[in-house]
C-alpha cells in the first residue's frame, strides 16, 4: 500500500476506534444517569465539577460550552437532588461558587470504580512518552469539541431560511 493510501487507512481507522470510544462512553454515562435519575447532561456536567471541584456558573459554561442560562437549569437540579450546593465567596459576597457535596457525588462514583480500574490497568502498559502524547491527544480533543459546540450554536441559532414564495400544490 502507498504511503498516502497507508495513512488515510490508519487516519479511518483511528476515526473509527474514536467515534465507538465515544459511542460507548455516551451509552455508559447514560445508563449510569438512567439507573440515579438524572439526564446525561446533568451526569455530565456534575463530572466536570467533580473535576474542577469548586467553580463559577460562568467557569463551568467555559468548561461545558453550555449557556450560563443551561447551566443554570442544571445546577438548580443537581442542588436539588443533593449533589451540589452554592457558596458565597468570602470576599465578594456577590460571586457564587458551585460545589459538590463529596458525600453524594460518591454514590454516583462506584457505577465507574469498575471503569476506573480498568483504565488505569490499560494505562499501566504505556511508557511516560506515550501517556504524554495521549494527554496530548485528548485535550487537543476536549479543545475540539469546545470549538465545534460554538460552531454547533451558531448554526442551531441561525433564523430557518424562509421558504421560496412560489406555486403551492394547487398552483
Amino acid at each position: 500500500m502507498s504511503r498516502p493510501k497507508a495513512r488515510a487507512a490508519l487516519l479511518q481507522e483511528l476515526e473509527h476506534a474514536v467515534r465507538k470510544s465515544s459511542a460507548l462512553g455516551v451509552i455508559f454515562g447514560q445508563t449510569v444517569a438512567n439507573k440515579i435519575g438524572m439526564s446525561s447532561s446533568d451526569l455530565e456536567c456534575l463530572d466536570f465539577l467533580n473535576i474542577e471541584q469548586r467553580v463559577t456558573a460562568g467557569r463551568l459554561a467555559e468548561l461545558t460550552g453550555l449557556t450560563t442560562g443551561a447551566i443554570t437549569g442544571m445546577v438548580d437540579r443537581l442542588e436539588k437532588a443533593g449533589f451540589v450546593r452554592r457558596e458565597r465567596d468570602d470576599n465578594d459576597r456577590r460571586k457564587v461558587f458551585i460545589a459538590i457535596v463529596p458525600e453524594n457525588v460518591a454514590k454516583i462514583g462506584r457505577f465507574y470504580e469498575p471503569l476506573q480500574r480498568a483504565v488505569l490497568r490499560d494505562w499501566e502498559s504505556y511508557t511516560d512518552a506515550e501517556l504524554k502524547l495521549l494527554l496530548r491527544f485528548m485535550t487537543q480533543g476536549y479543545m475540539t469539541m469546545l470549538d465545534v459546540t460554538e460552531e454547533l450554536k451558531a448554526m442551531v441559532d441561525q433564523p430557518a431560511k424562509e421558504k421560496p414564495k412560489g406555486k403551492g400544490k394547487r398552483g
